[in-house]
């Protein structure tokens, strides 16, 4: 490969190529330092002077596309810019096309010969470097001086996406400009080196991002991955920063890499990162590679890539959010932003040039991996099925995801067969009979093998030291029976989208809603912030020759005789999409009657949301997204330092996410157990579990008798001389088998009680620490698993297997009036467990009426 003249200007010392100009710019168009009006790295560039470069770069070159795709939460805009050669722009819009024809995703053969990548800048935005790499890319590929990027040019077309998270972005550069010194400041210790919480990292709503690709909980995301599909490129590369100290990372990946990671996606990594750390060895540049980032886990911006036929890689230069304009590391060195911008310009025009380098290869193998992947699918499965049970809400929640991917499904029609396959609720291989409804995902489509990786029930790890969760199986996450069979199944029959409300009787006593899913809950929460009435029924019952679920919503004209009640009720079951059943009379044929004292009221919850310095954040915004977006419920978010003075008779429900309480005194803890004894509610997730393990007024703990702590202590002590003799190089190892890995286990949970409804006794969790908690004493212990044949999929080491037998997962105590609400495992991981929404749901609404 010859080597490229961009790479040939450090006669010009050390600001390097992208810091000087050897022949005249572009008429009109400015270099970034002239329009900015500083040299890139002397600071950092807001977010709307991101975009007034890129509009100015497309409206002074022919051969630049400006292209909006949407806003984030706090109204600021996401765009990319399509980059190619006059006579390839012309023909933009074929070559678009030509990309999806042979992705089998539009009809027809393609005509022409570009392939596409994408550079995918910030989506953290404390990692605010890599929008500076942005302009500067931009830049030199219109630069007239850079005859070498015109001609790759040619070949490719590129679309750089500068900050995939605005949000996060300007958070931290606007607090990092009003910390910062007049000079460049390295000491570590200085105040423009502690990010304050709850840093630039996530989104408006604290999201990590770069873990919402496949979920698209986000606005952002699903806004970014719409425009991806329209025009699937053959090479991602998302831009990064670690830790201070660390040298540059590009791919090859770490193990575990996912088994459906194609041979040549594997192989063309490495073509990557050779030719990367040639431009890293011309100026002795430090890099490592098959190290820490792996590909398993799907939701990354390097792994779904590569799910959807892409080379999809990670880059990673070391500063992030603390390195600001400059920091000394570990070895006295000062990093500076301009070294890191480029370092991270250097890789993303090295990764350019291969592309265009190899743009045959890169075009024929994508179009083999989908024709090949849509007519002889790998993996060991070939079609699921998925049952809409008890719940067709959350079928059609599921449906949401597969179309917001672009996997394709279709459902049985009437001709019942007998079919095997693997249960996902036993484990086991399993017969069943295929109904009219069922949902069918068959793996022979174009997203054949990012459907496979959705739904794998058990993903082969050929590494456990891995970064992220080790299961996710879609049945899991949405509650759903299903069945993986490893032979073809084709769906006839079209799926009916088109909701139709029931007809309604005349004047109705009430009616029922069956409450099975969070579709329910954002119902509930809109009756309740209309002010109309609701009530549920604590047991089953039925009535009118039908049977409802404990749990099941009665919405009465007793109590909402003000206004129209049959239009408003109407009007709020038809916005969200929930068949409402109409009954004339309150005596049921078995069951409570609906004056019953089983029946209860629902008040309208007063929630506040602990959130704040010391507070996890990415679980803060986990909870605040859930209410605010899914919900559309309101809240108040109180700093954790506000408890100790704040009135919190104002609040009914009062939720603590995990985080670090060591601030709170003993008086902090006794006024919280105060207010529930008044009858508050008190709901603990995750992490905050622990902090309130063995403190007063809170009966939540790792071991149910002393009997049972003093042995445990002892095996702990065991354990601990055993590992003082493994070798350094084992002990990684040996911790491995204390973690669980966001691994999957049924839960039995108690439906008779308000924690419990919904889920007809058997919930799925993800568990994502190996921290046991014993059974309550004193309490409702509504979740639990009873031993470890629980364990459905993802990684369990060896000793948090042998603790995780007889474990609390969602409990509760009744302390005076009120109620303390223990998560063990959060339900609201990530925004995309939508079974655990149901759950939550429940702590909010139905415990404690």
């Amino acid at each position: 490969m010859m080597k490229s003249t961009f790479f040939s200007r450090l006669a010009c010392g050390s600001a390097l190529f992208f810091l000087c100009h050897l022949t005249p710019l572009a008429a009109q168009t400015l270099a970034p330092d002239e329009f900015l009006g500083y040299a890139l790295g002397e600071r950092f560039t807001p977010h709307h002077r991101l975009v007034s470069y890129v509009a100015h770069v497309a409206s002074t070159n022919g051969n630049v596309e400006m292209v909006p795709y949407g806003t984030t939460y706090e109204q600021r805009p996401l765009l990319v810019a399509v980059v190619s050669s006059p006579e390839n722009m012309a023909n933009l819009e074929n070559i678009r096309r030509d990309n999806l024809r042979r992705a089998g995703l539009e009809p027809g053969d393609p005509t022409t010969r570009i392939p596409i990548i994408w550079l995918s800048y910030n989506v953290h935005g404390n990692e605010a470097v890599s929008s500076e790499v942005a302009l500067k890319t931009l830049w030199e590929l219109v630069n007239p001086a850079n005859a070498t990027a015109r001609k790759w040019l040619e070949n490719t077309v590129v679309i750089i996406d500068p900050c995939l998270n605005p949000d996060g972005h300007e958070r931290y550069v606007s607090w990092y400009t009003q910390k910062a010194n007049k000079r460049m400041q390295p000491d570590p210790q200085s105040a423009e080196h502690a990010e304050p919480w709850p840093g630039g990292r996530p989104n408006h709503y604290l999201f990590d991002l770069n873990r919402d690709w496949a979920w698209q909980v986000q606005q952002e995301s699903r806004a970014r991955v719409n425009l991806y599909h329209r025009w699937m490129p053959q090479v991602h590369v998302d831009f990064h920063e670690q830790g201070v100290d660390a040298p540059y990372y590009f791919a090859p990946a770490a193990e575990p890499v996912h088994a459906l990671v194609s041979d040549f996606q594997r192989e063309f990594q490495e073509v990557v990162g050779r030719n990367n750390a040639r431009y890293f060895d011309e100026q002795a540049w430090l890099y490592f590679t098959r190290e820490v980032f792996d590909l398993f886990y799907p939701s990354y911006g390097d792994s779904w890539p590569m799910f959807n036929g892409a080379i999809g890689m990670t880059y990673e230069q070391g500063g992030s959010g603390r390195a600001g304009l400059g920091i000394l590391t570990a070895l006295g060195d000062t990093l500076t932003l301009a070294d890191r911008i480029r370092h991270h310009y250097t890789s993303g025009m090295a990764t350019i040039e291969t592309v265009a380098g190899h743009a045959d290869r890169l075009l024929d193998e994508f179009t083999r991996y989908f024709g090949e992947g849509g007519a002889h699918p790998g993996g060991k499965y070939r079609s699921f099925v998925v049952k809409p049970g008890a719940s067709p809400e959350r079928l059609s929640a599921l449906k949401r995801l597969l179309d917001r991917n672009g996997i394709r499904y279709g459902q049985a029609g009437g001709n019942h067969t007998k079919q095997r396959g693997f249960d996902y609720f036993t484990g086991k291989a399993a017969a069943f009979t295929l109904e009219e409804g069922d949902l069918i995902v068959s793996t022979y489509q174009p997203k054949g093998v990012l459907a496979q990786a959705l739904f794998e029930p058990n993903p082969a790890l050929s590494d456990s030291l891995t970064y992220d969760i080790t299961s996710w199986a879609l049945p899991y996450t949405y509650g759903l029976q299903a069945y993986a069979l490893e032979t073809r199944l084709e769906a006839d029959a079209v799926p009916d989208t088109v909701f139709r409300q029931l007809p309604v009787t005349a004047n109705p006593v009430a009616y029922i809603v069956p409450w099975t899913s969070v579709q329910h809950a954002r119902f509930l929460a809109a009756l309740l912030n209309a002010g109309i009435r609701v009530r549920f029924a604590g047991r089953p019952f039925s009535v009118s020759g039908r049977t409802y679920p404990a749990g099941s919503l009665i919405i009465g004209r007793a109590g909402n005789e003000q206004g129209d009640f049959h239009g408003r009720v109407a009007a709020l079951a038809g916005a969200h999409e929930v068949p409402l059943e109409p009954v004339t009379t309150g005596f049921v044929d078995s069951g409570k009657d609906f004056g019953s004292a089983e029946v209860r009221a629902i008040r309208a919850p007063e929630i506040a949301l602990i959130g704040g310095n010391g507070t996890a954040s990415l679980h803060v915004g986990e909870v605040w997204h859930f209410l605010e977006q899914e919900l559309d419920y309101p809240l108040s978010v109180l700093e954790p330092d506000m408890v100790a003075s704040a009135d919190l008779s104002r609040y009914t429900v009062i939720i603590l996410p995990p985080g670090n309480y060591r601030n709170w005194g003993e008086e902090t803890l006794a006024k919280l157990s105060a207010w529930v004894a008044a009858g508050g509610k008190l709901i603990v997730i995750e992490g905050a579990v622990e902090y309130l393990s063995g403190k007063s007024g809170f009966g939540v703990s790792p071991y149910l008798t002393q009997t049972e702590k003093q042995a445990a202590e002892k095996a702990q002590e065991v354990e601990k001389a055993a590992e003082r003799t493994i070798d350094f190089k084992s002990r990684e190892r040996a911790r491995i088998s204390d973690a669980v890995l966001g691994a999957v286990f049924e839960v039995r949970m108690d439906a008779s009680y308000p924690l419990g409804f919904g889920t007809g006794g058997t919930y799925y969790t993800l568990k994502n620490s190996g921290q046991r908690f014993a059974y309550l004493k004193d309490g409702i212990n509504a979740g639990i698993i009873p031993d470890m044949s629980y364990h459905r999929s993802g990684f369990v080491g060896a000793k948090a297997k042998e603790r995780l037998a007889s474990s609390l997962v969602f409990g509760v105590e009744h302390r005076g009036r009120g109620q303390v609400v223990y998560l063990v495992d959060n339900p609201l991981f990530r925004g995309f467990w939508e079974y655990g929404k149901l759950v939550m749901s429940n702590a909010l609404f139905m415990v404690g009426q």
